[in-house]
C-alpha cells in the first residue's frame, strides 16, 4: 500500500485472499480514505469496510481515468506500480533470496523508500529506527 507522494507499507502475506488482507489494511489506512486498486476481486469489499473505493481495469486495457473532466486522471496505481518497478530493479541483482529473508528485504527497500525525503535528516532517521 502506499500513499501518494507519501508512506508505503509492503509485507508478505501468507495468501492473498480478502480475510487476510482486512486487518492489514485495516491498521494501515483510516476509515474512510479512497482507495484505488485494480480489478483483482480481492478488494471487492473496501466500500463494506469503510472506505471509498476505484479502481482501474487493466485487463480492460484501462490504466488511468479521468473522472471529472479536467485532464487529470486522478484514478490509477501508476504510483504503486512505480514501487513495485524500483522494488524488482533493486532485488533483481540479488538472485536467489529466500523465502526466510525475503521480507528482510523489503522491510530495508520500505526503510528507504520512506525516508528519501530527509536527505541528510535520513541517516538519524535511520539510527533513530535501528535503536527503538
Amino acid at each position: 500500500m502506499i500513499q501518494r507522494k507519501g508512506q508505503v507499507v509492503i509485507r508478505m502475506l501468507e495468501n492473498v485472499k480478502q480475510k487476510t488482507i482486512k486487518p492489514l489494511v485495516e491498521a494501515t489506512i483510516a476509515p474512510g480514505t479512497l482507495v484505488f486498486t485494480d480489478e483483482y476481486s480481492i478488494y471487492d469489499r473496501l466500500e463494506e469496510w469503510g472506505y471509498g473505493h476505484k479502481s482501474v481495469c487493466h485487463g480492460k486495457g484501462e490504466y488511468a481515468r479521468d473522472e471529472d473532466g479536467d485532464g487529470f486522471h486522478e484514478v490509477h496505481v501508476n504510483t504503486m506500480e512505480g514501487f513495485w518497478s524500483l522494488l524488482r530493479s533493486w532485488l533483481r541483482p540479488h538472485r536467489g533470496i529466500s523465502q526466510e529473508k525475503l521480507p528482510l528485504y523489503l522491510g530495508f527497500f520500505e526503510c528507504l523508500h520512506n525516508i528519501r525525503r530527509r536527505g541528510k535528516a535520513a541517516i538519524s532517521g535511520l539510527l533513530e529506527m535501528l535503536l527503538s
